[in-house]
């Protein structure tokens, strides 16, 4: 019984008296213990459900009254197939989740082996750059030490040329600028070979 007046929902759903033994109290005392417990009853029959779990240990009656429950209510929903439709819409379902798994596998594996080939280029291009930049290197030389005087002016002018852009980009900039600018608008982003960056 599972309290003072009340019943179980199996003995509302029999319309009889809950006694302090009844094998249902324990496993059908909450709200909608009489409705699952009629649709318990149209399946199995509430005398097959009693002595099944009379036979039953008492630590696993309350598993077998969920799951008697469960079946009962998904029989009454699906009378053909009761609860294997739904076991076998879950194995649908995980069988698709594989099959999706195993297409992000092969994607992930191809662009790690596309960064890898990427990088793999990049190494082997470095030399090529090196030996350019060495060419041009010894041609500024070879220029130098062929007119040292015009090689000077030009240094100075590419020193005074680069003072002059430093200048301007170390510039304040008007403070309307930026105003209402989240801050990550304020860093600029790492320029290319050759580019320098640009405010927006």
């Amino acid at each position: 019984m599972t309290g003072l007046g009340s019943s179980c929902g199996a003995c509302k759903f029999l319309r009889r008296k809950c006694t302090t033994d009844c094998v249902f109290a324990p496993y059908f005392c909450y709200d909608q213990a009489a409705a699952h417990f009629a649709a318990v009853h149209k399946v199995f029959g509430a005398s097959n459900v009693s002595k099944l779990l009379l036979h039953l240990p008492v630590h696993n009656r309350g598993d077998a009254a969920i799951t008697i429950s469960y079946e009962a209510l998904a029989r009454m929903r699906d009378p053909i197939y009761g609860c294997v439709a739904q076991i076998f819409a879950l194995q649908q379902q995980v069988a698709s989740l594989q099959e999706e798994i195993e297409v992000l596998e092969s994607q992930m594996a191809s662009v790690t082996v596309g960064v890898a080939g990427f990088e793999s280029s990049q190494t082997i291009s470095n030399p090529d750059c090196e030996m350019l930049f060495s060419f041009q290197q010894d041609a500024m030389d070879t220029q130098y030490y062929q007119n040292p005087e015009s090689a000077q002016l030009n240094h100075s002018g590419y020193t005074a040329g680069n003072q002059t852009f430093d200048g301007q980009m170390n510039a304040p900039l008007p403070s309307f600028i930026w105003m209402g600018r989240p801050k990550h608008f304020l860093q600029l982003p790492p320029s290319s070979f050759g580019e320098t960056p640009r405010r927006s």
